[in-house]
């Protein structure tokens, strides 16, 4: 099972989606936001195919997700739940109610991933509403914690490799990022949070993404 709880990065979901078939990757250029359309601004359950849960509110995923993974232990279910958390939604307290859940009932077949980019609608995280130490934090509400560059995808296939290796306690992955990673007047500026790009920075930015696109596909 997998649950985006930062439901606003639903577009590389539906892309992944739409990869694996789920729907026609033609949809994901006509449908986005729009009235009626099966990809909303937040992943919905009841409208696109292979959404496990709907997500949007911040925070909820987590709580979710352990459910799922209680769920698969209680049925004797061989799936293993993963879910993807913004470092900002870690301000929520329903977090780290979830987290003593997951822990006290010793669900090692839950992943959760913390996009650690260090920012947030209002700003920075640490002067919203300071996390640090993270790993520190996990680790005392008894999660195995694996660090990782969270652009580097040998690191995050090894995480995800070991976390299955982990038993009697559940593991946090704390991916640390950039925020608009690859499109130079985006990277680690805030105020892309929630704004779309006119038509000549949707240029420039599918130009820059491109050239890094065909560098790695250079280097394979």
């Amino acid at each position: 099972r997998f649950i985006l709880s930062k439901g606003h990065t639903a577009p590389a979901l539906y892309a992944t989606l739409a990869n694996a078939g789920y729907f026609p990757k033609e949809k994901l250029m006509t449908s986005f936001r729009r009235i009626n359309s099966m990809l909303q601004g937040h992943p919905d359950m009841k409208g696109t195919p292979g959404i496990d849960m709907s997500t949007g509110s911040l925070g909820q995923g987590i709580s979710a997700a352990c459910g799922m993974a209680l769920a698969a232990k209680l049925d004797n279910k061989s799936y293993r739940t993963y879910t993807v958390l913004g470092d900002g939604e870690v301000e929520e307290g329903q977090v780290w109610e979830a987290a003593m859940f997951a822990a006290h009932n010793k669900l090692d077949n839950l992943v959760v991933i913390v996009d650690q980019n260090g920012l947030q609608i209002d700003g920075t995280v640490e002067e919203v509403a300071g996390i640090e130490p993270l790993d520190k934090k996990f680790e005392s509400f008894g999660f195995e914690v694996i660090k990782i560059d969270g652009h580097d995808f040998n690191q995050i296939e090894s995480a995800l490799e070991k976390a299955k290796t982990v038993k009697g306690k559940p593991t946090a992955i704390l991916a640390k990022t950039i925020k608009g990673k690859g499109v130079s007047f985006m990277e680690n500026q805030v105020g892309w949070h929630g704004t779309a790009p006119n038509k000549e920075q949707y240029e420039q930015a599918t130009a820059e993404l491109q050239a890094e696109i065909d560098r790695l596909e250079g280097n394979c």
